[in-house]
């Protein structure tokens, strides 16, 4: 009796295929687009996905200003950053870094969607997010696309 021995594909890095995607960030709830962002970035999206491989697509966002934040996050919500000296912690609400830093606020919750490894430092790098809805990326000619709400 023969039996078909199966083979796992594994997508080398010299033959990954890359897209460059648009997002369009107005309107969108922060967690929910940062979730579906990090699945692209990361590459599960393809049929080649390979976890020791960077599969991941290019993403351009645009209207990084008009996020959206559900419940009273914007108030209650805070941002820390400690330089590990005693007393040194900071803190700031999301609302008042949405408005002086919306790129800040976006990259952050993308990458930390991310695996912690060196895989993620190349994936973020894959992230362009800009304020307003022009981006200097026209020449790649990104896709559009939909991601659920």
């Amino acid at each position: 009796m023969k039996t078909i021995m199966n083979k796992t594909f594994m997508q080398k890095k010299e033959d990954v295929e890359r897209e460059w995607l648009l997002v369009d960030a107005e309107g969108m709830v922060l967690g929910r687009m940062a979730s579906q962002v990090a699945h692209i970035l990361r590459g599960k999206h393809k049929p080649t996905f390979t976890p020791h491989v960077d599969t991941g697509d290019f993403v351009i966002i645009i209207n990084a200003e008009k996020v959206v934040l559900t419940g009273k996050k914007l108030t209650d919500k805070m941002y820390h950053k400690h330089s590990g000296y005693i007393g040194s912690i900071k803190s700031v609400p999301y609302g008042k870094l949405l408005e002086n830093k919306p790129e800040f606020v976006v990259r952050e919750a993308i990458r930390r969607m991310l695996p912690k490894n060196k895989l993620a430092r190349a994936m973020i790098k894959k992230l362009k997010i800009f304020k307003g809805p022009e981006h200097p990326h026209k020449f790649q000619k990104p896709k559009k696309i939909e991601l659920e709400r």
